[in-house]
Parts: C-alpha cells; structure tokens; sequence
C-alpha cells in the first residue's frame, strides 16, 4: 500500500488508520502521569513511601528515554507495524503484572521495566507510521495534530481518570483500565499496513545502544540521589556527560569508517531541529514536574484523596483540550515559532499563578487558574514542536528522528519528575512546594529563551500546508 493512495482515502479510512496510533500515545502518557494521583493508596499498600513511587515513576520514564532511539532503528530492520504490536503486548502484559504487584520491586519491573519497554518499541512506529502514510502535507500535519494533542491530553487527563477509577474501584483497576485499552489499539491496528518492507539485513548499532541508554539513565540517576549524597549526584552525573559524549564520538567514527551507526550524525547539523527537540524536552519537563508536585502536595500535605486530587487537575486538562482543539486556527493565523514562544510564555505565567494564589487560600479552587493556564500553554505548543522536527527530515531518516524526538521528550518527562520531585519531598512540609515550583517556572523560561531562537518564518512544509486549508 502507498503513501500516496493512503492520503487519498476517505476521511472515515483515514480514521481508521490513526485512531489506533492516536490511542497509542495517549495510553503511554497517561501511564506516565496517572500515578500521581495515586500516591497514598499505593505506598500504603505496597508498604513504601512517596520516594518510592516517584522512583518507580521515574523508571518508568527514564526506561522510555534510554530505549526510544535503539526502538526507533529496530523499526528498519523488524518493521514498524511489527514493533508497535510487540511492544503493546509488551506493555499489556506490564500493566497486568503492575495490577497485582504484591510489592514496589514488582511494580517496578511491571511497570516501570515492562511497560517502559513496551513504549519505547511502539512509540516510534507511530510517528514512523503517520509519516509514512500521510504523505499529503496537510493530512500529515493534521495526523500529528491529532496524535500530539492526545498525547497532552493523556498526560493532563491521566490524575483525573486514575483518581476516578481508584477511588471507585482501586489503583490496581487503572493498570488493569491500561491493558483492557492496549487489546483495543491491537484490534484497531489489523487496518495498519507498513507500507514498507523491513530489512532483516539492517545493521544494528548494539554498542551504540548501550552507551546512550547508559548515558541517559546515570544522568536522571544522579538527580534522584541529589537529597541524599551530593557528591554521589555530581559524580553521577559527570559520568553520564562522558558516556554521551563517548556515544556522540563512537557514532561519528563509525560513520567515517563507512558503518551504519544508531544515530546519524546530520540529525545533529539541523539547527532548527535541534532548536524543536530542545522546545519539546523542556516542554514535557515542565508538564510532568507540575503534575508530580501538584499531585503530591495535595495528597501529602493537604490530604485529599485520589478523586480529589483527579477533578482539581480538570482544569489543566480542559486548557489543554482547549488549545488542542484551536490547533489547527492557530496554525493558519500564528506561525509555529510564534506559538511555541506564546506558549511557553502562558505556561510560566500559569505556574506564578499556582505559586502565589496556593500560599494565599487554601482553598482547592486556587488551583484552578493556574492549571488551566500551564496546560492551555503546553497544547498551545506540543504540535509545533512535533511537527518542526519531524518535518526537517526526509522519510529515509524518519525511523531515527522519530526515535530521537520521543527519546528526548521522555528525557524530559523523567528529569521533569525526578527534578520536581527530589525537590518537592526534601521539603515537604516546609516550602517544597514553592521550591518545587519556582524550579518549573526557571525551566519554563529557559524553553522561552530557546524557542525565541527558533528561526523566525521558518514553518515545516507539513506546517505550512496545513495553514492552507482543508485539503
């Protein structure tokens, strides 16, 4: 099947084709932000502390970061429909493991190994996949709209559906609500054909592999150990610096010696791409950091269960699906550089807000404006930023960037929670919160001061069909 025949399907088979690769990344970042809400309940019942489930959710993400660009090449050599099955079967059978888990070390491997695995293996096929298929520019665009909102809305929606089905059932139900969702993407997915062939002849860079994932893994370790041994973090981290730039050299040598390396090097020589990968890593930084401190200061210090905490969290998920569903007007009138400057700009402004209105009421309602305001301002800017950097690539090099780009934002999700979170429990009861938040807020400007230098009238030529119209 074509690219080309795909893109000129009716719309109700174009549907068919993205709503599982839709769903598939809402499950996956829904996963990454559900269990917050569910603190209590699981560290009471799995006899460990606040610590310890954000050190599981941590895993979770890091695992997902460390194996989301050996994920991506697997795709050339097994084939991407191939990968997205094997890793939802990977996934399910994780959540399921997670929902009886007696204890945290069997929630982590359930979770935070299996599932984080499970992700870093179908993720990539679905922006692979959408790349592929949609090859008229405007469904494309309108394809990863579609995926990257439901992303944000998984990750915003994730506390307000956890603490519904914990509260009404318990938490073990929302792993088993994750596995009963992945059997419903694998039997959409029977309508996905890859529309190219693997190649068993593929090489793959194991080396390669293992030095990024190494690298990754030391530097969110070293943040996680900073409340307990400083020169523990500082040595961890240091050395993660050195793992990666000793991958950075193994795979520019490889490809001087005429060797198929995990990454090319020429992903690294587009500056605007480079610019957008760093937009969506502080992006999602910022995204799963507020949602870890919010969570975790409602439950912890103001005591309100998983139902509670869920609804108060509606307001996040409402500016999100707000700012989603205006995407594509925004496109036509904004260029993308605008809307990722503008939404940052909203999402640091909301985080004031949630700082300042917090300390003055202690009403659950102060929460409200300032969530809506930070998840309005992460939809604003999800989509642009997806599209910037897998629109600055050819489809020869779609399995790597797409790895490369899910690496990054789940880099970020984790040092978003191991930041956040380090910070939020060394100081719980006396100022974490705020400390915590302030953090998100220089982070947030720190993505401000880059997206400003995205360059100005550049648009992704997906971007730019789509402020054409309909097709």
């Amino acid at each position: 099947m074509s690219g080309s025949s795909v893109s000129q399907r009716p719309s109700s088979a174009l549907r068919r084709v993205l709503v599982p690769l839709a769903l598939a990344q809402f499950i996956c970042s829904f996963a990454g932000s559900n269990m917050n809400v569910m603190i209590n309940d699981m560290s009471e019942d799995l006899d460990t502390t606040v610590q310890g489930i954000q050190t599981a959710i941590t895993i979770f993400l890091l695992v997902m970061a460390a194996l989301m660009i050996p994920g991506g090449k697997l795709t050339d050599r097994y084939g991407r429909k191939r990968c997205l099955i094997v890793g939802l079967a990977i996934y399910g059978v994780g959540a399921l493991i997670s929902a009886i888990s007696p204890n945290l070390g069997v929630l982590i491997i359930g979770n935070s190994i299996l599932e984080g695995v499970g992700t870093a293996l179908l993720i990539p096929p679905v922006y692979i996949l959408t790349t592929l298929l949609f090859t008229e520019l405007t469904s494309r665009a309108r394809a990863f709209g579609a995926i990257s909102a439901m992303g944000g809305v998984g990750a915003a929606a994730g506390p307000l559906i956890g603490g519904l089905i914990t509260t009404a059932l318990s938490w073990r139900a929302a792993f088993v609500f994750q596995a009963l969702i992945i059997v419903v993407i694998i039997v959409l997915s029977r309508h996905i054909k890859d529309p190219l062939p693997p190649d068993p002849t593929s090489v793959f860079d194991t080396g390669g592999a293992v030095l990024s994932a190494v690298g990754l893994i030391l530097i969110v370790m070293g943040i996680l150990a900073a409340d307990n041994n400083v020169w523990l973090m500082v040595s961890l981290l240091v050395a993660g610096a050195l793992v990666l730039l000793w991958f950075f050299l193994s795979i520019r040598a490889k490809e001087r010696a005429g060797k198929e390396p995990l990454l090319s090097t020429s992903l690294f020589r587009n500056r605007t791409s480079n610019l957008g990968l760093a937009t969506q890593n502080f992006q999602w930084l910022v995204l799963m950091g507020l949602s870890f401190t919010v969570a975790a200061y409602l439950q912890v210090v103001r005591g309100y269960n998983a139902i509670e905490t869920g609804v108060i969290f509606t307001a996040a998920t409402v500016g999100l699906l707000l700012s989603s569903f205006g995407a594509e007007r925004f496109a036509k009138r904004r260029a993308q550089r605008t809307l990722i400057v503008m939404g940052f700009a909203i999402t640091v402004v909301g985080i004031i807000v949630l700082i300042t209105t917090v300390s003055e009421s202690s009403s659950p309602w102060a929460f409200a404006p300032g969530l809506f305001l930070a998840g309005f301002g992460i939809g604003v800017m999800l989509t642009p930023s997806v599209n910037l950097v897998q629109s600055s690539f050819g489809e020869d090099q779609q399995g790597e960037i797409s790895g490369l780009s899910r690496s990054v934002s789940n880099l970020g999700s984790s040092l978003g929670t191991a930041i956040a979170g380090t910070i939020l429990v060394a100081g719980l009861s006396h100022g974490g919160y705020a400390a915590a938040m302030t953090a998100l807020a220089v982070i947030g400007v720190g993505g401000l001061i880059v997206s400003t230098l995205l360059p100005r009238g550049v648009v992704p030529r997906a971007a730019r069909a789509a402020s054409n119209g309909p097709a």
